[in-house]
């Protein structure tokens, strides 16, 4: 794999709080090929920023992380997925008839608008959680990789293309779900970055080895003083895995 593509792994979430801030950073960094949209974004602009990324011939990852009921999240997931995106995201919380449902009315918005249906991705669990967190919190008494993996199992078995994870769980769920299944990692930190308010974090290369498809890097990126520089870095440390 060359450089460019593995450069074409790593995903750049516009973190930013409105449309202008976002054009900004999309044409400060404009080798990157895949834009993350999330809700902070989204709510501001609404589908306007996905017409501008589509403009540009950008790849688009919508992460809304749905969870709702089966009939709320199969609606929503029908209404993005008119939008032509590549990635869009759902809690696998949901339970399987919601991700079905989700999957599903995936498929008809994207023929409906005549575009090609976006991969459905699971959140497994929020990269922000620690397993302390999952047992005194949120009172589920399974260890946290274990917590992880089922989830994705969840997804994998109602027909999801993928699910996110953190890097450190990537390894098992590549191979208990197989090669065919898309594994977006956040929480990527390169060793000269600071680790923020991710609590499961790898280097980019080690979560390439590990696994993942996809690596979600923001903060190294762009609050860098010179954000082209971190990313040709992360780029060049990229190539050195085979």
């Amino acid at each position: 794999m060359g450089n460019s593509e593995q450069a074409q792994r790593i995903i750049v979430p516009l973190d930013v709080a409105d449309e202008q801030s976002a054009i900004a950073l999309i044409n400060q960094l404009p080798q990157v090929v895949w834009w993350k949209v999330g809700l902070e974004l989204f709510t501001s602009t609404g589908p306007k920023i996905l017409e501008v990324l589509k403009s540009k011939e950008k790849r688009i990852f919508l992460d809304l992380k749905f969870h709702d009921i089966p009939n709320t999240v199969a609606g929503a997931s029908r209404s993005a997925a008119k939008y032509g995106v590549d990635l869009l995201t759902i809690h696998a919380s949901c339970g399987n008839e919601g991700l079905k449902a989700a999957t599903e009315a995936a498929q008809e918005g994207a023929a409906q608008a005549g575009v090609k249906p976006p991969k459905l991705i699971a959140i497994t669990l929020l990269t922000s959680i620690s397993a302390r967190q999952l047992a005194f919190d949120l009172k589920i008494p399974l260890e946290l990789p274990e917590y992880a993996l089922e989830m994705a199992l969840l997804a994998q078995e109602a027909g999801l293309d993928g699910a996110v994870c953190s890097p450190q769980e990537a390894a098992q769920l590549r191979q208990t779900c197989g090669d065919d299944f898309l594994l977006v990692c956040p929480g990527v930190r390169p060793t000269w970055a600071d680790i923020g308010d991710q609590k499961r974090s790898l280097t980019p290369a080690q979560a390439i080895i590990a696994g993942a498809d996809y690596l979600v890097i923001g903060r190294p990126i762009t609050t860098a003083t010179e954000p082209q520089l971190a990313w040709k870095r992360i780029s060049e440390e990229l190539t050195t895995v085979a």
